[in-house]
């Protein structure tokens, strides 16, 4: 299978993703058809390891097919994106986790929930994990799960944060997801009771920071040279910015057609309309191009076995919570300028847009002031220090 083939497949399925949108959102969560036929486009393989059926493709397939997805259905592109960049994440693990998940499938999903909420107890040979880990899109479909944690030392001070791989034997889903976005994407919480996992199932911040993962033996593809921060935060961001870009194509069919209730001029003869809409599209490839840009130049970087400078991964997190920001502000003006009609109940594309982004905004990937903090302490010469880099 080659990448244009994934596009093309992806790109043909999109129709049907559409039509689901509504279901998926009345059911909470991604219709498991929708998650098999996502499987046979070829999608979850774009940046699975070659060892293990992947295509090790590089990042701009999979963003590009991901924001097909996030067109056609905002809920089924979250879920997406956050279960086709895992088996990135999991690439980075010591060999032996890697074929602890794919050994005997290797079309396994991987869900996960890094906010560190549980707790850490360090035993032989491992850690010992309980609580209860929230918001995990798409966790119904997802036979493992990459759950962030603190290691304490004895008096209790954190001094390693760590995720932990663990299978969905060890835990279970809590049918919890209520919200009035991205409802479709299923985003449970995961619970742990004193679930056992061993050494080789964990990956500090420190090593994926670095560059320097255990997984990098057997995988050394470009692909896994990429910054943590970089590639899964503009996963978040491409759904988003392909959520506005679906809510934009369906406003200007609509559109094209429109009366005002005042008995004013077609809504496509109002200037104003015109404006907001140059506006919004503006906006939306802003966020597009610049998000290409430095994933262009991070996987250049990476092709050349160099490490990316910190100047590089403070400006991707700048256009990466950029991208977010100018996503909602594009819709934002679609809904100020769609009249009435789009803020009833029911299957109105652009009203799910808006609730899907600014449900979207919440995720920690897209906190705006943390990510410009870091680039402007970078540009004034300050020194920066943090995980998300």
């Amino acid at each position: 299978m080659r990448d244009d083939d994934v596009l093309a497949a992806v790109r043909a399925l999109a129709p049907a993703l559409r039509e689901r949108a509504a279901g998926a959102e009345a059911a909470r969560r991604v219709p498991d058809s929708t998650i098999e036929e996502l499987e046979e486009t070829g999608f979850f393989r774009l940046l699975r390891p070659r060892a293990f059926g992947g295509l090790a493709t590089g990042p701009d397939v999979f963003y590009a097919a991901l924001r097909e997805i996030a067109k056609a259905c905002g809920s089924t592109g979250w879920a997406a994106a956050v279960l086709g960049v895992h088996p990135w994440h999991v690439a980075l693990f010591d060999p032996r986790a890697q074929e602890d998940v794919w050994g005997t499938d290797d079309s396994t999903h991987i869900c996960s929930s890094h906010a560190p909420t549980g707790d850490v107890t360090t035993v032989d040979g491992g850690f010992r994990l309980s609580g209860r880990w929230h918001l995990s899109a798409g966790c119904d479909h997802a036979r493992w799960a990459l759950l962030g944690g603190l290691v304490t030392d004895a008096e209790g001070r954190p001094v390693d944060m760590r995720t932990f791989l663990v299978p969905s034997a060890d835990y279970r889903v809590d049918d919890v997801w209520d919200p009035v976005g991205l409802r479709g994407s299923g985003s449970n919480d995961i619970v742990v009771e004193n679930a056992f996992v061993p050494d080789h199932r964990t990956l500090g911040f420190g090593p994926v920071t670095a560059l320097r993962c255990p997984g990098h033996e057997t995988n050394p593809e470009p692909l896994y040279r990429l910054p943590y921060a970089a590639v899964f935060t503009t996963a978040i961001s491409t759904a988003m910015v392909g959520i506005a870009e679906g809510a934009y194509d369906a406003y200007v069919a609509a559109a094209r057609d429109s009366l005002r209730a005042s008995a004013g001029p077609r809504v496509a003869e109002d200037p104003f309309a015109q404006v907001r809409l140059a506006r919004a599209a503006g906006d939306i490839d802003a966020s597009r191009l610049q998000l290409s840009r430095n994933t262009a130049d991070l996987y250049e970087v990476a092709r050349d076995g160099r490490d990316p400078s910190t100047s590089l991964r403070a400006r991707a997190r700048r256009d990466q919570v950029l991208a977010t920001e100018r996503a909602i502000a594009a819709v934002d003006l679609l809904m100020e300028n769609a009249g009435g009609s789009a803020l009833r109940g029911g299957g109105d594309v652009l009203q799910r847009a808006w609730r899907d982004l600014h449900t979207g905004r919440g995720q920690a990937a897209n906190d705006v002031e943390r990510a410009l903090v870091l680039f402007g302490q970078d540009a004034l010469g300050i020194a920066v220090h943090d995980p998300m880099l």
